[in-house]
């Protein structure tokens, strides 16, 4: 901030010292427009009052005020000091409506994408999100936690067609379909058939058809996980990455047996045998991704290998292995990733106790990490 005062001494100064034949006073109006970039209008216009009082003085020095050239040059440096100052207030009054735009479009992100609880059931989590599009906190990715009507907890994961803030609208039809069923429908198939309804009968009239006239649709995993793991935890899979369970230093890909379409493309109804049933121990870990995570590239074009990295991680905690996985993806991808990219690790706590009730989810801060998944362990 001293610079822009320093150089109205220093060119005062010189223009001075040069004498008639050099005439430096214009390039005062160098003050007021480099604090106007760098300070708001009262400074900028301090800036510009200083600027046409050393203008002022050099014409005293060299010639008198009433001289044409001197009156010239005051004139207007006084003038473009004033525009400097009104955009500089326009800019500021632009910058204070972006603001409150941009706080009134976190609070509606934060709405939709709740953050999870830390711990829910026997069920300790972390997880990141990353929005490929800079100042947004969500994108096409999703995914939630919720008590079912039994003492189990259902987890959503899925991953719009498309990224940013034009597949809000459809990641908003999933999440809202999903926290309304967890605990109304007793099975999994029941509650999956009615994210389908839902996003078939409603997909139209939230989807982005002018800038996207492509066929809309949305891949999800979702999951039940009981309290006391019995009977076997399950998963149905409409065309998402089959997430990764981290069994001690044994990393298992949970491929689906027979995988349902995405959500969007087709209406139907789902038979209890598309559940695919998988052992879930205190101390594992489950690692739900989406695919921004594993199609980040690298510069030479590489994909990231999330679960040979993941295998190659301290599994202590959920927190631990994402943040190994948080920095090694950004070193994979130059530090930015091209598309959202959302990440869960969660572990079934060994020394837990089977709930007879729901646990209330409670809203807990946070941990913005970011990168891949890990691979499954069993």
């Amino acid at each position: 901030m001293a610079v822009p005062f320093v150089l109205v001494v220093t060119i005062a100064a010189l223009d001075i010292y040069t004498g008639r034949d050099v005439h430096l006073g214009p390039l005062l109006v160098v003050a007021p427009a480099l604090t106007a970039s760098l300070a708001g209008p009262r400074l900028t216009a301090l800036a510009g009052v200083l600027a046409v009082a050393a203008q002022v003085l050099i014409a005293v020095f060299l010639g008198g005020l009433t001289t044409a050239n001197h009156v010239a040059q005051i004139i207007a440096l006084t003038a473009l000091s004033a525009l400097v100052l009104f955009m500089r207030c326009v800019r500021e009054r632009r910058d204070r409506a972006l603001s409150r735009a941009r706080s009134v479009a976190e609070t509606a992100q934060r709405v939709l994408l709740r953050p999870p609880p830390r711990r829910i059931g026997p069920l300790q989590v972390a997880w990141l999100y990353m929005s490929a599009e800079d100042e947004t906190e969500i994108g096409g990715d999703l995914f939630a936690f919720a008590r079912a009507a039994h003492a189990a907890t259902r987890v959503v994961i899925g991953d719009v067609r498309g990224n940013g803030l034009a597949a809000i609208g459809e990641a908003s039809l999933v999440l809202g379909a999903f926290r309304e069923g967890a605990h109304r429908y007793a099975t999994l198939p029941g509650l999956v058939a009615a994210l389908g309804d839902s996003v078939s009968r409603d997909l139209e009239d939230v989807s982005d058809t002018e800038h996207d006239p492509g066929e809309h649709f949305i891949t999800c995993l979702v999951l039940e996980i009981p309290d006391d793991g019995l009977p076997a935890a399950g998963m149905i899979n409409c065309g998402h990455p089959p997430p990764l369970l981290v069994h001690g230093q044994r990393v298992t890909v949970l491929y689906a047996r027979q995988p349902l379409p995405p959500l969007g493309v087709c209406e139907r109804t789902i038979e209890d045998d598309r559940i695919d049933p998988f052992t879930f121990e205190g101390g594992d870990m489950l690692v739900l991704y989406t695919d921004g995570v594993i199609e980040a590239r690298s510069p030479s074009g590489a994909f990231y290998p999330l679960a040979e990295r993941v295998a190659s991680f301290p599994a202590t905690n959920p927190d631990t292995l994402l943040h190994h996985i948080h920095r090694d993806l950004l070193a994979h991808a130059g530090g930015h990733l091209a598309d959202d990219a959302a990440l869960l690790v969660i572990e079934r706590t060994p020394s837990h106790r089977p709930h007879l009730t729901p646990h209330p989810i409670s809203h807990h801060r946070h941990h913005h990490l970011s990168g891949p998944p890990p691979p499954p362990g069993r």
